[in-house]
């Protein structure tokens, strides 16, 4: 009882000291920055908190990351917009939305969809907000037992989880994308000794690929690069009806919104896996569970509420193993965590031994990004319409001006300028082949920590790899690991899938 007293008061002294005006100011501008990056099509999460990243290198560090906080639950939240209103989901993690919210707008209700996306996402947001807040701490403790053969394994499993829940039809598609990133991490000076690997004698490699020109390039040049290629959409109409949430909606659904929530917060928590999934299992979910799943995909309130509820519970999710680990849940959390370690900030295991306090203060940075998105989803709606007019092909122009400028303005190198038209290039490529990116970014995120601790477990060891394999947690770890890789070989699954079916036949036999 006293730990829940001390973590509430802990939680409350954060919101007093975001309530100042510059705070708010900046609370203010950058979620609604985020609401329009998400509501146009093509400009991602991921996109935009790597973007902004740039712009935030004079401000404080609890500022700017609450900056990067408002930008990411507000780019989530605004791609419902477009999901609505022309069937194109502003980012990935609104694709589940299109398939209720379009048919809602095509039977005159757009105004209802967007409230209930609003209501959904600002309960999805608390949803997750209650986890950060409880799980964290604990979470933040336990890894503290935590050692380089645990952390080899986590990032292993990080990928491989990442890969496979990403590319379901083909996970080989996710583990090659995972793998590409490993492969970038490993170019630059070793963490041990220093020896330089894969540099050919260029100087500008000796640190490796910078990672925010990188996730510039792969997200945000790779998107002007598609835009070229592919027509852009057609304009939104505005709704006839009221947008603003009904509580009817919420009572009726209370269920649904609380099991969303909590498969949101859950997916969230698993490294790298992202909005998207999270949306998509909270919609079937729902559709399993539901009494009027007839609807479902032909204008289901319920399954418009589950989609948003989920892919917003997420954000807090992903921010859970990116505190207490060092391991992003997600492609918007990987450009995040990267952000904190410029603003010098020391995310993972010791953040409850050295930064508690910062633990509770990015609890109180979702929780004022959940409420701006609530003001501005019944205010300015309809306002907001008039930025998804905007042609993308006159758009992608100046996200191009600041991809470059973002990039150099980091080192003031012009290399990183070419780092970022390259991963363009490489993320155009990977996009087009069906490959997903999310594992990628994984990837370059965690390849250094994985590297490192291998080394440091080996050096403990002198040499031997069994406590690689004997270790509780890590048996666990690579259990987990190589049974999903082998469950996604089809003719290991289907004899599997045989197997079962024969014991189940044989059980229901003896019991006759």
């Amino acid at each position: 009882m006293a730990g829940l007293i001390d973590n509430l008061s802990r939680f409350l002294g954060a919101i007093g000291g975001f309530l100042t005006p510059m705070a708010l100011f900046h609370m203010a501008w950058a979620t609604l920055l985020g609401i329009v990056i998400g509501a146009l099509p093509g400009l991602t999460a991921t996109m935009g908190i790597a973007l902004i990243t740039t712009l935030t290198y004079k401000l404080p560090p609890d500022l700017a990351i609450l900056v990067l906080i408002c930008v990411y639950v507000g780019a989530i939240y605004g791609g419902s917009r477009t999901a609505i209103l022309i069937n194109i989901p502003g980012t990935p993690a609104n694709a589940a939305t299109t398939l209720d919210g379009f048919p809602l707008a095509m039977q005159g209700l757009a105004g209802r969809a967007m409230g209930v996306a609003t209501s959904g996402s600002v309960l999805g947001s608390f949803i997750g907000m209650f986890f950060l807040a409880t799980i964290a701490p604990l979470l933040g403790n336990y890894a503290l037992k935590f050692q380089s053969f645990e952390f080899f394994w986590l990032s292993i499993f990080g990928i491989v989880i990442s890969g496979h829940l990403t590319a379901l039809e083909d996970p080989i598609k996710g583990w090659i994308s995972g793998f590409l990133g490993l492969l970038v991490a490993m170019v630059g000076q070793e963490g041990i000794h220093a020896y330089e690997r894969f540099t050919y004698g260029t100087t500008e490699l000796l640190g490796g690929f910078s990672l925010i020109p990188a996730m510039v390039g792969a997200f945000g040049f790779a998107e002007v690069l598609s835009v070229m290629r592919h027509p852009p959409a057609k304009m939104a109409e505005a709704p006839r009806d009221s947008v603003f949430p009904r509580v009817r909606d919420v009572l009726q659904y209370w269920r649904t919104i609380i099991r969303s929530g909590l498969i949101g917060t859950l997916i969230g928590i698993i490294p790298g896996v992202g909005e998207d999934i999270g949306a998509w299992v909270s919609y079937a979910a729902a559709r399993r569970k539901s009494k009027e799943r007839e609807k479902f995909g032909k204008g289901s309130i319920e399954g418009l509420m589950a989609a948003e509820t989920g892919n917003n519970a997420v954000v807090p999710g992903a921010i859970i193993p990116a505190l207490t680990l060092a391991i992003p849940g997600s492609a918007p959390a990987a450009v995040l965590l990267a952000a904190m370690f410029i603003h010098g900030l020391r995310p993972g295991p010791l953040i409850m031994v050295e930064s508690p306090q910062f633990v509770y203060q990015v609890v109180a940075m979702v929780f004022f990004a959940t409420l701006a998105i609530f003001f501005y989803g019944v205010v300015l709606s309809k306002l907001l319409l008039k930025v998804l007019a905007i042609p993308k092909t006159r758009l992608m122009p100046i996200v191009f001006v600041l991809c470059a400028v973002g990039s150099y303005a980091i080192t003031n190198r012009t290399f990183d300028i070419w780092v970022m038209i390259g991963f363009g290039i490489l993320g155009y490529i990977l996009r087009e082949m069906k490959y997903p990116m999310a594992p990628l970014v994984l990837g370059i995120i965690l390849g250094d920590l994985m590297d490192k601790n291998l080394r440091r477990g080996l050096v403990l060891t002198d040499g031997d790899l069994t406590p690689f394999f004997t270790r509780p947690i890590c048996f666990v770890l690579w259990v987990i690991t190589f049974s999903s890789i082998l469950l996604s070989i089809p003719p290991i699954r289907h004899a599997l899938k045989e197997t079962f079916s024969i014991i189940q036949t044989r059980l229901r036999r003896i019991r006759k």
